[in-house]
């Protein structure tokens, strides 16, 4: 991994417009069959994921219908009051909790043009709506994070198999029985754009970073695009990828934990979400994005780096990427 100054040095060269390109392919890989097909999904899992990092999956089995709830639902509590979400703030250090205009990436220095909130399993009492002000958002929630859990582990599964574990290798360590569960599902609200902003350059949706974890699932919905990848190949030139998004494809990304677990073969690369300009959709962007985080007390082992818990990984990848 990279030192503590090149890593913000790094991220402060990101905050440009850069230009777009769309040479890259975005691969469809289908998870149908999973059981008998694992060894063949793997391999194109494993293609796209040291091509580009970022990839989609189809036949995951959510079925559309929860994800639709799962929107329905995010859109509702994105929709209370501010001093009704105020009551659950983001505890930082727990990842759970309302936030709005708060993170600022180092690659921009400006709060990122969005709302979230974050649900850690351990760390949700007294951070859920109650059933006066949202009715069913806790079942609703709880069941989708798990549905999320399932699928995040069905991919890591076939490049535990290429990594030479087993396959339940990552399922152990993301076990959500234990107390020291950190994965997390955070749901996006990105704000609409005013029309006489929509020239500017300085505004970001979110602004490029890559994600401390094993594996992200973003869900989106067709129309609200904005999200780009930046592959390492091309990261010296700024040609950022768009990735198209769609209601039945999941989009993935390889994080930062899965790239020490896989000696640096697995990267994980810079990716964005541009604001709107001229000409574009200048509505309110929403996504659920499942970051499959390693226990905090599970240790990661590889061949080139000295072993390190999840926990300690994760601060480490903080101070890099935040100084300090």
């Amino acid at each position: 991994m990279s030192s503590p100054l090149t890593e913000l040095d790094r991220e402060a060269r990101m905050g440009g417009l850069g230009t777009e390109t769309g040479t890259r392919e975005v691969r469809r890989i289908s998870l149908a069959d999973l059981p008998a097909r694992r060894a063949e999904i793997a391999d194109e899992l494993w293609a796209a994921a040291t091509d580009i990092g970022f990839f989609q999956i189809v036949d995951h089995g959510i079925a559309q219908g929860e994800i639709d709830g799962a929107f329905a639902a995010a859109a509702a509590f994105f929709a209370l009051p501010d001093e009704v979400k105020a009551r659950r703030p983001l505890d930082k250090a727990l990842n759970a909790g309302w936030e709005s205009k708060s993170q600022v990436r180092p690659s921009i220095g400006t709060p990122d043009e969005k709302e979230s909130f974050q649900l850690t399993r351990p760390f949700m009492d007294g951070r859920w709506p109650t059933d006066e002000e949202l009715a069913g958002f806790r079942d609703t929630m709880l069941a989708f994070e798990a549905r999320c859990w399932q699928v995040a582990m069905d991919v890591l599964s076939c490049f535990a198999l290429r990594l030479g574990f087993d396959p339940d290798f990552f399922a152990r360590a993301h076990d959500p029985a234990e107390p020291d569960y950190r994965s997390t599902l955070r749901l996006l609200h990105y704000f609409a754009v005013a029309p006489e902003a929509a020239a500017r350059t300085d505004l970001w949706r979110a602004g490029a970073h890559t994600d401390f974890d094993c594996l992200t699932l973003l869900f989106q919905r067709a129309g609200q695009g904005g999200l780009q990848v930046l592959p390492g190949a091309e990261a010296d030139g700024q040609a950022w990828t768009p990735i198209e998004p769609s209601d039945d494809a999941i989009t993935c990304n390889i994080g930062d934990m899965l790239t020490r677990w896989s000696d640096d073969v697995l990267p994980s690369n810079f990716h964005r979400v541009k604001a709107p300009g001229p000409g574009d959709d200048l509505g309110p962007r929403y996504s659920i994005a499942f970051f499959a985080q390693a226990n905090r007390e599970v240790l990661i082992e590889s061949a080139a780096y000295p072993p390190i818990t999840a926990g300690d990984f994760l601060l480490e990848r903080i101070r890099a990427n935040y100084g300090g």
